[in-house]
């Protein structure tokens, strides 16, 4: 009888083949899925004619990344946007400047979109200001967000169009921020929903470009599994139509795991109404959880903490609902079959949630239900012992450690920063925790990612609970296996075991071979997704 012949094989290079699976010199691809790995001898029986050879020339490959919790439209929109993220932002006159340029790019009348700008990393170390943005684009409406995208500020023109006044009221769960009784601009939580009203509609191609673009930038990382954390967070089922529409025409070339926001917009109605579940679709395109939102952001100083922020005694961070708006959500919707996903950074708002699970539970304990807290940045050891008695999983941004780490020192000082995201605490605990960006909120990149868990330093060096530090191997983990486990689907990705999706990474920096520091500069070469490229840095397919 004939042998199967490989529709893909890799080999001549270093294959790390997942947690505890060790390392192959090649892996053979057939129908999409691994077909077989092991040496180049072992693999050489399944090369055909019709075989495409790809020549590791001795690098490194991976299983495909996946991003527990990136969203991945937003960072493709956000490429047609102002870029207010990196190192060409550092004062206030670096955005204004920016800000500018793209007004006089778009012309009188049109909005501006920014994201990106953290003011802790700027020189005046304040948000810019209304007025300052008035004098920069006097005839266009503006709106900036803060890196975390839980606040922004927007000029008069955009203020005008949105209705708000000096004297509004403040919305539940939001801050319209007055000095001296006059607007400054700075919009918090869910008062950012009153400048979203007067945007203008985006075109439904501009989503589907935006998923596109996003997609792309995914997979120039090694990235072929994402997870997007608010589907419906611009336009409702809007979003969620552009993701099907990006499947069909061919331009989803990345697999998705979609939550769909609850909330005001009527979407997660509509979920319920056209029958979906957690789980159902494909390999490609799947329905994920229910995305719920308990507070902020600890850089921005809303994430809702037991004790104060420490510059600011006053100050607890924000509660987007009521302790029963939010368990009388998590239990209609625990009670219907879905997955649920909260984000809940601080340790009261991980507290809210986590007893509103518990007691949606009650004595019916499911630990396979993986309900998920997105970020679970700041909590106690007694809170994660009571997520592994119920199964509930860490989603966070190991990242975060990485950009903010020194932010938070300064809004929380010491104690809370170096007992944050405790990766090791979680693992011990069998909690599985995932790895992912937030993006746009952090870069994409995942070598930074790596670094956070291995290394616990922040960008500026400083180390934080380094306790908490993760072997490379584990780390590749978080990306891998643990992000597949909480989408439900660590049997079909996540390692290079035979039958699992043939979708690799090939990585130009062998990382199992040099320091940690040499990671922030590595790129993926080539990205195999179903075992065909579907990236190719150097153009050498």
């Amino acid at each position: 009888m004939a042998r199967v012949q490989a529709d893909t094989v890799l080999t001549g290079g270093k294959v790390f083949l997942g947690p505890g699976l060790g390392f192959a010199e090649a892996v053979a691809t057939f129908g999409g899925r691994v077909l077989a790995t092991g040496s180049t001898a072992e693999i050489a029986d399944l090369v055909g004619p019709g075989t495409t050879r790809i020549d590791l020339a001795g690098r490194l490959a991976v299983p495909g990344l996946n991003d527990a919790h990136q969203h991945m439209m937003m960072v493709g929109l956000g490429t047609f946007e102002v870029n207010l993220k990196g190192d060409h932002i550092r004062s206030v006159d670096d955005v204004l400047a920016a800000v500018k340029a793209k007004a006089d790019e778009v012309g009188p009348g049109n909005w501006v979109f920014g994201r990106g700008y953290d003011h802790f990393q700027l020189d005046v170390k304040r948000h810019p200001l209304r007025e300052e943005l008035d004098q920069v684009a006097p005839d266009n409406p503006v709106y900036i967000k803060r890196t975390c995208g839980h606040m922004g500020v927007a000029n008069s023109k955009a203020l005008e169009l949105a209705g708000i006044r000096e004297g509004i009221a403040q919305p539940a769960g939001g801050h319209v921020e007055a000095q001296n009784g006059k607007l400054t601009g700075l919009l918090q939580e869910t008062a950012q929903q009153l400048v979203y009203r007067a945007f203008p509609a985006a075109t439904f191609e501009d989503f589907v470009a935006g998923i596109e673009a996003g997609a792309r930038l995914n997979l120039s990382y090694g990235i072929t599994s994402c997870t997007d954390p608010g589907v419906g967070l611009r336009e409702g089922f809007k979003d969620w139509q552009a993701y099907l529409a990006a499947r069909r025409q061919g331009r989803l070339p990345v697999r998705m795991y979609l939550m769909m926001l609850a909330g005001g917009n009527g979407w997660a109605d509509k979920v319920v109404d056209m029958d979906l579940m957690t789980g159902d679709g494909d390999e490609w395109l799947r329905v994920g959880c229910i995305k719920l939102f308990a507070d902020g952001s600890a850089g921005g100083k809303t994430a809702a903490m037991s004790q104060p922020y420490a510059d600011d005694s006053e100050n607890r961070g924000i509660f987007i609902c009521s302790d029963e708006e939010m368990h009388g959500m998590i239990a209609e919707y625990h009670a219907r079959g879905f997955q649920i996903a909260t984000h809940a950074i601080g340790d009261a708002a991980i507290e809210q949630v986590l007893s509103g699970y518990e007691r949606a539970m009650g004595n019916t304990v499911d630990t396979q239900r993986r309900h998920r807290i997105e970020h679970c940045g700041f909590l106690t050891q007694g809170q994660i012992d009571r997520m592994a008695r119920i199964g509930v999983l860490p989603a966070p941004q190991p990242i975060f450690l990485y950009e903010f780490g020194d932010l938070y020192v300064d809004a929380l000082g010491h104690g809370r920063p170096e007992a944050s995201y405790p990766m090791r605490r979680w693992q011990d605990a069998g909690l599985r925790p995932s790895a992912s960006s937030d993006g746009p909120v952090s870069s994409t990149n995942p070598f930074q990612g790596l670094y956070s868990m291995v290394t616990r330093k922040t960008n500026r060096g400083t180390v934080l609970g380094a306790e908490e530090a993760f072997t490379l191997e584990e780390a590749i983990g978080a990306y891998t296996v643990n992000s597949a486990y909480g989408s439900f689907e660590e049997a079909i990705k996540g390692t290079l075991a035979p039958g699992m999706l043939a979708d690799v990474a090939v990585i130009d920096t062998d990382l199992f071979a040099t320091e940690p520091a040499a990671w922030l500069d590595a790129q993926a070469d080539l990205t195999v997704v179903g075992g065909a490229v579907a990236y190719d840095r150097l153009g050498q397919m």
